[in-house]
């Protein structure tokens, strides 16, 4: 009755969303107009079209029952008014965006404590069979977000069968001794949540979110998936065939093919150098045994963890855990242990994928990065939130807004558990693959010898200190951020003074962190698209360039990429 009544009460917004929807469209081409010209938004068209979604989303807030001050009529010139109604409705971090920030707005945001979020440290207890209840409690909204971690994926996979622990996971929710998977999905959704499952490097996981009244039948899910999956032959078969289609299509981009072959590159024949979602070779050796193997030898209480972001306390959600997990027995062999990882120390540096029907060239130059400690982990976000890290970045400044060699280039330093990987990518013309790759080179190059400017970094910091909060606010985001710090085997704690080492990252770190890390004999490159058109110029450039045939390629190897 509560929400048909707001309904009723906001029939008039509806009319005026209408109204000035249709003025904010036409903002928005112009605004789209004025950006390319000028290179920002004008103040004008920031400033309404920011004020409408202010406007809208406080609308969403009252429907939703998430805000209870009746939505004031946007008229256009009430920035500051919403800017202080979100505020205290809790939604400012939720509502506010700024596409054009003075360096003054930026210095001001990335040192000051008093407008960042604050984030505190989440609980933690342990079950008697070894299995970590870590609760992080967000109090307000009757949302509780659960991820059951087990501390091994991607990496343990053995030779030759790339792909495992991905597939292993995929099938733990496609049915179990209970139910099949049309009934766990159907239970899942009357507790009005999703049941979802998967793993990546360091990690495979079970999770799902509903409303607090519901996370203890949510957990009896996720308990029944993570102990007694049954892997049925006929859903191994239905989805190995689903990946396999996958592949094919994702064979069939540059960007990914690139991205695969430049990951391989990096890491040569260490154990994070396959795909982790397998390839075609792998895929189909796969046998029930070896995912039975797998799961068994990963989920386990003393190799997971519970993860619980949202509405409860460390008690409860430790009362949780002893009812569905407490009886989980330990296995008497040991976990798995993580393999150290290694740069390439074997391989070409520079490979060409063949793709003579390609549009388009994809260029990833790739670094396997060494072991670092909580400070290079922060100091390397905002390296990367500097050279490649969003629209504003110099990468993409040098390549598409300079060039219009690309729509779009970036870079992203991915986690792995001891050290990381440095990854940049570029779609651009088969013609100018060669330059592409020059330019990325250089722009490294610069990170090395020059120090970022005050008022780069403090933008860069600023867009990196705002989009971690923004990752933080709801429940999922959460327990995704806390999944990561325990998948790295990092301090939970970490969450809570995140910022601040993002905040005290100086110029100096930055450069001495590239040159230390970002020498041209730990670079890998590799360049898919149509060869003829780039090869010669980049083999000019680059002695010592592998060209292999798309179908040719054997990303499970890492001296030559071709089969034998």
């Amino acid at each position: 009755m509560t929400v048909a009544f707001r309904l009723l009460l906001s029939i008039p917004h509806f009319i005026w969303v209408v109204l000035f929807g249709a003025v904010a469209l036409v903002v928005v081409f112009l605004n789209w107009w004025a950006t390319l010209f000028r290179g920002s938004s004008p103040a004008g068209f920031h400033d309404f079209l920011a004020g409408f979604v202010r406007y809208l989303i406080h609308i969403e807030a009252y429907l939703s029952l998430a805000a209870d001050p009746f939505p004031a009529f946007y008229v256009g010139s009430r920035m500051d008014a919403y800017a202080q109604q979100a505020s205290a409705l809790g939604l400012e971090r939720v509502v506010q965006f700024r596409s054009r920030v003075s360096p003054d707005q930026a210095r001001q945001l990335a040192a000051s404590s008093d407008v960042l979020l604050v984030i505190d440290a989440p609980s933690e207890g342990k079950l008697g069979n070894g299995l970590r209840v870590i609760v992080a409690r967000r109090e307000g909204v009757p949302i509780v977000s659960a991820e059951l971690v087990a501390l091994s994926g991607a990496e343990v996979d053995p030779p030759r069968l790339s792909g495992l622990a991905s597939l292993a996971a995929a099938l733990m929710t496609q049915g179990t001794k209970r139910h099949t998977a049309p009934e766990l999905a159907a239970a899942a959704e009357a507790l009005g949540g999703s049941l979802d499952s998967g793993a990546g490097w360091n990690g495979a996981a079970v999770s799902i979110t509903v409303t607090t009244p519901k996370l203890d039948a949510a957990l009896a899910l996720v308990a029944e998936v993570a102990r007694e999956p049954v892997f049925a032959a006929e859903e191994i078969d239905r989805v190995r065939t689903q990946t396999l289609d996958a592949l094919k299509v994702a064979y069939a981009s540059p960007g990914t093919l690139a991205s695969l072959v430049a990951e391989r590159l990096a890491y040569g024949a260490g154990a994070y150098g396959h795909p982790v979602g397998g390839t075609p070779e792998s895929l189909p050796r796969i046998t029930r045994d070896d995912l039975v193997a797998v799961h068994r030898r990963t989920f386990r209480p003393d190799n997971a963890a519970l993860i619980l972001a949202g509405d409860i306390g460390l008690d409860a959600g430790l009362a949780l855990a002893r009812r569905h997990f407490g009886s989980w027995p330990v296995p008497s062999d040991p976990p798995p242990a993580a393999p150290r990882p290694s740069g390439a120390t074997t391989g070409p540096p520079v490979a060409i994928v063949d793709m003579p029907d390609a549009g388009q060239a994809a260029v990833v130059v790739a670094l396997a990065l060494p072991e670092r400690t909580g400070s290079d982990r922060a100091i390397g976000a905002v390296f990367n939130s500097v050279f490649g890290g969003g629209y504003s970045s110099r990468v993409n400044q040098e390549i598409r807004i300079k060039r219009g060699l690309s729509y779009g280039a970036s870079s992203g330093v991915e986690q792995r558990r001891e050290a990381a990987l440095f990854r940049v990518g570029v779609q651009t013309k088969n013609e100018s693959a060669a330059e592409v790759v020059r330019l990325v080179q250089d722009e490294i190059d610069r990170m090395m010898q020059e120090p970022v400017g005050d008022d780069e970094l403090a933008a860069r910091k600023a867009t990196l200190i705002g989009g971690f909060s923004r990752s933080v606010e709801t429940t999922t985001g959460l327990a995704a951020a806390i999944r990561s710090l325990v998948a790295g085997q990092r301090p939970v704690a970490e969450l809570k003074t995140r910022i601040e080492q993002l905040q005290a990252v100086t110029a100096q770190d930055i450069q001495r962190y590239a040159a230390a890390n970002l020498v041209a004999s730990r670079r890998r490159i590799a360049v898919a698209g149509v060869a003829k058109t780039f090869a010669s110029a980049l083999e000019a450039a680059m002695p010592g360039v592998v060209t292999v045939g798309r179908d040719a390629l054997d990303l499970e190897r890492s001296d030559g990429l071709a089969r034998r």
